[in-house]
């Protein structure tokens, strides 16, 4: 698909894709709002708008609890989308209040500082044993032997699902994931719909499980905060489940992924982070900023809203393009250098507002621990074959990292 007439800006190109920043100083420099037509999005590039729309009350991540699709002047989703529709919609992260505030009380509940505390010893662990069993092969795929099945592992531990019924998260998160693209294809919506499906069924099965016999993990608290009287459906309780799935590990796989990517394209920084471990967790946020793994977050405008002179109308989308803010030089100075250890890194890789990562802390615990293993026990990790990109945009990451050691 052609970009809109002489933008840089093509989200289906694949030059744009390997390294979309200088299309997003481009596309700052052209203004603070700009309307693209071939997603129908009013697309925004700059830091200080896109943490300012974030907490836009006048902005919302959906609008039906406003309006029917007809007032807001959209189309319902075809009917064979229903199944995944049903289970995103039902998340908190597709919610607003009142229904989005009552269900993130309960879910912080197993996020608070306390509870995430308690996990630092299994994170270091386990990433421990991942890196251990890398160094042993002599290498390997960082995506599948470290980055993915870490913060997996640590978000099923914390739903409570067996080990044995681990294997098929990842390709369910996947395929769920893959509608959260640009006009996605009728074959990625099947993928999407057959996983929702699937994923759905199965946590049904699991939460009757845990009705009979709970246990010290997520569903049994949210099935026990059900029955107190805090009310949560069955469909939201199926949702919330896999909203902290996806959102527990796309994130910090793609971080992973990408950050040790950059490492090894600038070895002066690379360097200076094996001569000190203490740089670790301010490099896990400059390399969160600077190949940002979320690089747009959409937004309904529910009243008409007003951008730099320009009034973008109710019923319209807004593109808040991360990975454009996280390299604007008005916030950071020289924004396409990686430095590790840079002072001041306010990145909205974990967005803001109310919607802001309610999985933050934990996600920072797991990319540090997994940076730690590898600097230590990994000392002379180097990459083994250039890596290709996936063909995604708004989800960053790699189809792989082959490295040695």
């Amino acid at each position: 698909m052609a970009a809109a007439d002489d933008l840089a800006f093509d989200p289906w190109d694949p030059a744009f894709l390997a390294d979309p920043y200088p299309a997003y100083a481009d596309l700052r420099a052209r203004g603070r709002v700009r309307y693209y037509e071939p997603t129908r999005q009013w697309l925004v590039p700059h830091h200080a708008d896109v943490s300012a729309l974030l907490r836009d009350r006048r902005l919302g991540r959906a609008y039906r609890h406003r309006f029917t699709h007809e007032e807001f002047g959209r189309t319902a989703p075809p009917a064979e989308h229903e199944p995944f529709h049903v289970l995103n919609d039902h998340g908190m992260l597709d919610l607003e209040p009142p229904d989005h505030t009552r269900i993130r009380r309960l879910v912080s509940k197993a996020f608070t500082p306390r509870t995430v505390e308690r996990l630092r010893p299994y994170v270091h662990g386990l990433a421990g044993e991942l890196v251990d069993a890398l160094v042993e092969a002599g290498g390997g795929d960082l995506l599948t032997d470290v980055a993915e099945p870490l913060p997996v592992a640590v978000i099923a531990e914390m739903l409570g699902i067996p080990e044995s019924d681990r294997a098929p998260l990842r390709p369910w998160s996947a395929d769920i994931c893959g509608m959260y693209e640009l006009n996605p294809s009728e074959e990625v919506a099947d993928r999407a719909v057959r996983a929702s499906v699937e994923f759905s069924d199965y946590l049904r099965e699991l939460i009757a499980e845990r009705r009979k016999e709970p246990g010290d993990d997520l569903i049994s608290g949210l099935i026990a905060a059900h029955d107190e009287g805090d009310r949560l459906t069955e469909q939201e309780m199926i949702s919330t489940c896999v909203l902290l799935l996806n959102a527990g590990h796309e994130a910090t796989v793609n971080a992973t992924v990408n950050g040790w990517w950059a490492l090894f394209r600038n070895p002066d920084q690379l360097a200076a982070l094996r001569a000190d471990h203490s740089l670790v967790p301010s490099a896990v946020e400059e390399l969160m900023r600077y190949d940002t793994p979320l690089q747009l977050f959409e937004r309904w405008v529910l009243d008409d809203i007003e951008v730099d002179g320009t009034v973008i109308p109710r019923g319209a989308e807004i593109a808040m393009l991360f990975g454009a803010a996280n390299h604007d030089p008005e916030v950071f100075a020289d924004p396409g250098r990686l430095d590790l250890a840079r002072p001041e890194n306010p990145h909205i890789s974990f967005s803001a507002g109310i919607h802001y990562c309610i999985g933050a802390p934990l996600a920072r615990i797991e990319l540090a621990a997994s940076m730690r293993a590898l600097l230590e026990k990994a000392p002379t990790l180097d990459l083994a074959a250039e890596p290709k990109r996936k063909p995604n945009f708004v989800i960053r990451g790699l189809e792989g990292l082959s490295v040695g050691v």
